[in-house]
C-alpha cells in the first residue's frame, strides 16, 4: 500500500546549483534554486573550492524559500533527501551535512540519493505536462559531468551499459565553446548561434566505438586543431554560427549513434532523456526524428527540470519511501551492476 501524504525536503548540492525542493508525495510544491555562473564564468569552468563556499552561504536562504513557497514549516516534514552522489567533493559535503544535521534536529528519516536516478525518475512527477514512461525503458544521462545510457528496468533498477570514456557532452561543449570565445557555461550560446548557421558546413570527426560508450574527447582535440590551423585571425568572427552549428551537430550525432544502437539491441521502444544538456534543441529535434523512423516514443522533461534541481532528488525520495529503503546508496555512481 502506497504511504500518502509525505512532505518531502530534497536538497541538491552536487556541483554549482544550490537547490531545494518540498515535494507531497509526487507533486512538487516548490522548487528553488541559486546558480553559481557569476562566480565561475571568469574561470572559464566550475573551480570546485568556490562552488562549495558558495553552496555554504546559499544553502539555508534557498532551503528556506523553498519551505515559505511551499507555505510548509519544517515541523510538518516527514522526511529529509539529499544527493549522496556523484558530484563535487565539497559541494556534496555541504549539501549532505545540512541535510543530516536537519534530520537529527527534526527526528526525520534520512534518505540518500544518487543524482542520475534523479535526472531518469524526474519523469515520474506528477505533472499534467509530463508523461510517465513505463518499465523497460532506455533512459539516457546527458550532462556537464556525465554522458550515461541505462536500462531502467524498476525506479532503482538500473545498469549501466555504457558510459563516456572522458570528457561527458556538455564538458565538450563548454570546452569548445571557450575555444570560440564564448563565456562559460558555452552550451546554451553555442545553441542560440547555431540556429542561424549551416550544421553541414564544416565536418569533425564522430567516434566509432564498437560498444555503447562514447568519447568525446577526440572531437575537442580536432575542433581545436581546427582553428588553430586558420591563418586568418578573423576567422571565428566571420564563421562562428557555422562552426557552431557544425559542432553541435557532431556532438548530437555521437550520441544519437548510440542510443540507436542501444534501444535496437534490446528492443527497447521507450528512450528516456535526463540532464541539463537534454535542454539543447538539436538533440531534441534529432531525437523526435529519429523516434518517427525507428519507431521509439521519447520522453524529453520540461526545460526548468533539465539542469541540477532539487525536486528530482525529491521524486527519487519518494519511491525510496514507498519501498521503506532509506539505507545508503553502496555506490554514488551508476556502475556496471544494479543499485
Amino acid at each position: 500500500m502506497l504511504r500518502r501524504n509525505n512532505y518531502i525536503l530534497a536538497i541538491e548540492t552536487s556541483c554549482d546549483d544550490t537547490a531545494a525542493s518540498v515535494l507531497k508525495d509526487r507533486k512538487v510544491l516548490s522548487n528553488c534554486i541559486a546558480d553559481q555562473n557569476l562566480i565561475h564564468k571568469a574561470y572559464g569552468g566550475i573551480v570546485p573550492e568556490l562552488a562549495s563556499r558558495a553552496h555554504q552561504s546559499k544553502i539555508i536562504p534557498v532551503v528556506s524559500q523553498a519551505l515559505n513557497e511551499a507555505n510548509i514549516d519544517k515541523k510538518e516534514l516527514t522526511a529529509i533527501a539529499y544527493t549522496q552522489g556523484p558530484g563535487l567533493l565539497g559541494s556534496l559535503l555541504v549539501g549532505s551535512s545540512f541535510a543530516k544535521s536537519l534530520s537529527i534536529a527534526l527526528g526525520l528519516p534520512l534518505i540518500p540519493i544518487n543524482h542520475m536516478q534523479g535526472h531518469l525518475l524526474v519523469h515520474f512527477i506528477e505533472d499534467k505536462n509530463i508523461k510517465v514512461p513505463v518499465f523497460p525503458f532506455l533512459g539516457v544521462t546527458l550532462s556537464g559531468g556525465h554522458t550515461q545510457i541505462v536500462i531502467v528496468k524498476r525506479y532503482f533498477e538500473m545498469e549501466l551499459i555504457g558510459t563516456t570514456l572522458d570528457d561527458a557532452i556538455g564538458e565538450a561543449f563548454d570546452k569548445c565553446g571557450k575555444q570560440l570565445g564564448l563565456d562559460y557555461p558555452a552550451g546554451e550560446q553555442i545553441d542560440k548561434l547555431a540556429q542561424n548557421g549551416d550544421p553541414m558546413r564544416f565536418d569533425f570527426p564522430i567516434t566509432k566505438l564498437k560498444n555503447y560508450d562514447v568519447s568525446y574527447s577526440g572531437i575537442k582535440t580536432a575542433f581545436t586543431n581546427f582553428l588553430k590551423k586558420q591563418k586568418d585571425s578573423t576567422f571565428i568572427t566571420k564563421n562562428l554560427n557555422d562552426l557552431c552549428a557544425s559542432l553541435q551537430y557532431s556532438l548530437v550525432q555521437i550520441i544519437l549513434n548510440k542510443i540507436q544502437k542501444a534501444a535496437k539491441d534490446y528492443n527497447i521502444k521507450q528512450v528516456v532523456i535526463g540532464g541539463g544538456v537534454a535542454a539543447n534543441s538539436e538533440i531534441r529535434i534529432q531525437l523526435k526524428n529519429k523516434a518517427k523512423s525507428e519507431g521509439w516514443e521519447v520522453f524529453l522533461p520540461p526545460q526548468h527540470l533539465t539542469t541540477d534541481n532539487a525536486a528530482m532528488i525529491g521524486i527519487a525520495s519518494y519511491f525510496k519511501i514507498q519501498k521503506n529503503n532509506y539505507g545508503n546508496i553502496s555506490d554514488s555512481s551508476m556502475s556496471r551492476l544494479k543499485i
